[in-house]
């Protein structure tokens, strides 16, 4: 394999690597969602989204960069069937396949806790709403409003009667 053979793989591998502390820092942002949601602390959870929403982004951009990365090295490996990190490891010479196999394992691994963590959070969030619906649909939605000179427009309930039956 010519040099720069071994420098696309080398980029390659460097480029997963930043794919790597991405999806490392989105299991981080999540569970710093997760925290807000489990502690009632909401009022912080519109920031927390923004974050995770900026590192997937982020993780796109990457994800392309070794996808193109990734079909060069394909190539110079005379592998064009290999579409994925699992379809190259075959077609990699030692040391680059077990260092692609490391890669793929973490890669597994992050993208578990990435949909364990997401999962729990949607729960979380669906029981915030089912518990806030519950409150709302408790609340006595007779209380009426005030009219222009500040008196009440709820319905009065009618006011005790004194009835002599005498006269």
């Amino acid at each position: 394999m010519g040099s720069g053979k071994a420098m696309g793989v080398q980029e390659l591998s460097t480029i997963i690597w930043r794919q790597r502390q991405l999806l490392e820092l989105l299991v981080f942002k999540l569970t710093e969602e997760q925290l807000l949601l489990t502690s009632g602390r909401t009022a912080w959870l519109s920031h927390a989204t923004r974050e995770v929403e900026e590192v997937v982004t982020r993780l796109y951009d990457v994800e392309l960069l070794r996808d193109v990365q990734a079909a060069q090295v394909a190539a110079d490996w005379d592998a064009a069937d290999a579409t994925t990190l699992r379809d190259l490891i075959p077609h990699a010479p030692p040391p680059w396949d077990e260092v692609l196999r490391g890669h793929l394992e973490a890669l597994t691994a992050l993208t578990t806790q990435i949909r364990t963590v997401r999962d729990a959070n949607g729960t979380f969030l669906r029981e915030g709403l089912r518990a806030t619906q519950e409150t709302l649909a408790g609340l006595d939605a007779s209380g009426g409003t005030y009219d222009a000179r500040g008196a009440s427009t709820a319905p009065r309930a009618p006011a005790a009667q004194l009835v002599d039956r005498e006269l």
